[in-house]
């Protein structure tokens, strides 16, 4: 697939109007966006967020070839379900939803520990040849969980999705400190997962780009918590001549696993204002001053 560095999400598109998303969406396309995030519990609603979007689009055949949807599924009220039946239902009714013909790629959610991969595959294995979904892969899941699901797993799972930001960047900054005792950022959280994703060739996307911890609140302007970190951003962004969420985002960008920066903004403006930073390659010592003004060891 040919995709774009940034990902519109569109978890909170829910209580907009149709033309508010037709703007956000022309304005993804203006600024170089082809790829659009839903997944069927966004919205409060099952498929909510996904029927809001193809109520409002319309998309017609040449528009849908020239974009990349893609959708999750797995997470039901209370638990986590990626049993066979569940995963078939789920995409058609995405694609109801939607009202399109395929995904380009859906990802499983979150991990469901009484997972059967020969159940998945199953899944997986019908979708893909009746011509429902295109690609497959995760979301939130680390290297052995999806070894396991290659097990029985025909289809190369392309993509996974995962939390991350320059201040909530466990996945990077434990391999900047590994094996030092008593450090908390040493710990290994997730399996390495960005050396296996270049390891496989597989893609990663960053969701919260602009989180601090668990869904802890933006960090941009945070001068209380984050007082350093966005005096370096601002000094960045005159320096590199864009905004500071831009460089937020170029940081992310920056790695060379090439990861994809996933936007959840409901806002054309901030949209025009992030985008930018798939333009910016900050040097190698800009990255770094990031890296540890947000609280980050080098050893």
């Amino acid at each position: 697939m040919a995709v774009s560095s940034a990902v519109l999400g569109l978890m909170r598109i829910a209580d907009l109007s149709d033309e508010a998303i037709r703007r956000l969406f022309s304005k993804a396309r203006d600024v170089g966006i082809n790829v659009f995030d839903h997944a069927d519990i966004y919205g409060g609603e099952a498929h909510e967020c996904e029927r809001r979007f193809g109520a409002a689009l319309r998309l017609t055949p040449g528009e849908r070839e020239s974009i990349v949807i893609q959708s999750k599924c797995g997470i039901r009220p209370g638990y986590f379900d990626f049993s066979k039946d569940h995963i078939l239902q789920a995409v058609d009714r995405s694609l109801k939803a939607l009202k399109t013909d395929y995904l380009d790629l859906l990802l499983l959610h979150r991990p469901d520990t009484l997972v059967e991969p020969e159940e998945v595959a199953e899944a997986f294995d019908r979708l893909h040849a009746a011509g429902k979904v295109r690609h497959f892969g995760v979301s939130n899941h680390t290297p052995r969980q999806i070894d396991l699901l290659k097990t029985a797993v025909n289809q190369p799972l392309v993509a996974n999705q995962i939390q991350l930001s320059i201040a909530h960047a466990p996945s990077v900054a434990f391999g900047l400190a590994a094996n030092m005792a008593g450090l908390e950022q040493s710990s290994d959280r997730d399996g390495e997962v960005i050396a296996y994703s270049r390891i496989n060739r597989m893609t990663l996307q960053a969701w919260s780009p602009f989180q601090q911890g668990f869904f802890g609140g933006v960090f941009i302007g945070d001068e209380k918590n984050f007082s350093e970190l966005n005096r370096v951003l601002i000094a960045l962004s005159s320096k590199y001549g864009v905004s500071p969420s831009a460089i937020a985002y170029a940081w992310i960008a920056r790695h060379p696993a090439r990861i994809q920066v996933v936007l959840g903004t409901t806002s054309a403006e901030r949209l025009g204002d992030i985008a930018p930073g798939a333009d910016i390659t900050l040097s190698r010592e800009d990255w770094y001053l990031l890296f540890r003004a947000a609280g980050h060891v080098l050893p």
